[in-house]
């Protein structure tokens, strides 16, 4: 039984080229190497695979044999592979973090953050990004914990120690219901305000100790608590209930008329303050220092 030997990536680069050019001097021009190294290469490839990789009964173009274009796919892996270890180990050699978590509050807008994350991949392309998306405190937790680098965090009235915070922008809440919403006809703010606390109030829940068991802008007598943005977003438009809302999120409902603005006195003018935090005894790495530079330059609103 004949036992393939594993072959080198010289061998492989010299495979791909071959496979690309369609010669050996096109092989040879493109790796830089005389056409003798391309074919000595090769055949020694082909003798550790006991395989037959090109048909070169034409001298002037190869072309691949059925076993080639069968291996080509997974030489390209294993070289793409290679190339992707060496990056990253360059990457580490030079500093930069093998992965940074960045943790964010659930009302920053997508837009921004979908920019952010962007720019850092383009930055940073060997540096994994792991992101956590959280509500009310968790977010400040998460640093806290140090189960995140840095966080983008909304308002939390709690002492944090350990931690420096940062103010960002902020962003307009505002109480919205659907058209079909008997608040969605009021007019006076005082009275929608009685009636509001008649109805199901829809939300967010916090997942963390540092704000548990408090209540932000919770007027209803009745609330439905939910974990999730883009959940309340979805009740809010089938009139389940009503709440408050980052106005990005919701501005084209508004101007399309899917959900209603309630005249609530108690979010006249309500601002969501975002805040950068992180842990005051850690320094963060190139790419830690990249975002949160990014970050602290860029608009969330």
């Amino acid at each position: 039984m004949i036992t393939p030997h594993p072959p080198t990536l010289e061998q492989l680069r010299v495979f791909l080229a071959i496979a690309d050019t369609g010669s050996f001097a096109g092989a040879a021009r493109s790796l830089n190497r005389a056409t003798s190294v391309v074919s000595y290469q090769l055949a020694n490839l082909e003798a550790q695979l006991s395989l037959s990789l090109f048909d070169r009964r034409t001298a002037k173009r190869v072309s691949l044999t059925e076993a080639g274009r069968a291996l080509l796919p997974s030489a390209r892996a294993i070289t793409r592979e290679v190339g992707g270890l060496l990056t990253r180990t360059r990457s580490l050699l030079q500093g930069e973090e093998a992965e940074v978590s960045f943790a964010v509050d659930v009302m920053m807008p997508i837009p921004a953050l979908t920019e952010i994350l962007n720019a850092f991949s383009a930055a940073y392309p060997s540096v994994t990004m792991r992101l956590h998306v959280e509500a009310v405190g968790a977010v400040t937790q998460l640093v806290r914990d140090g189960v995140a680098d840095l966080g983008i965090s909304g308002p939390v009235p709690a002492t944090a120690d350990g931690l420096e915070f940062v103010p960002l922008c902020s962003i307009a809440v505002v109480p919205v219901a659907a058209p079909s919403h008997p608040l969605s006809a009021e007019k006076d703010g005082a009275i929608a305000e009685i009636k509001a606390r008649r109805h199901v109030q829809l939300v967010l829940s916090d997942r963390s100790k540092l704000s548990q068991g408090r209540d932000f802008g919770v007027l209803s007598e009745q609330t439905w608590r939910l974990a999730d943005l883009g959940a309340k977003h979805a009740l809010l438009l089938a009139g389940v209930g009503w709440g408050s809302m980052p106005e990005p999120m919701i501005r084209s409902d508004m101007e399309a008329g899917r959900l209603v603005r309630l005249p609530l006195n108690l979010w006249k003018d309500a601002r969501y303050q975002f805040r950068v935090v992180q842990k005051s005894d850690k320094d963060l790495g190139p790419a830690g220092q990249w975002l949160l530079d990014r970050v602290q330059q860029g608009e969330i609103g």
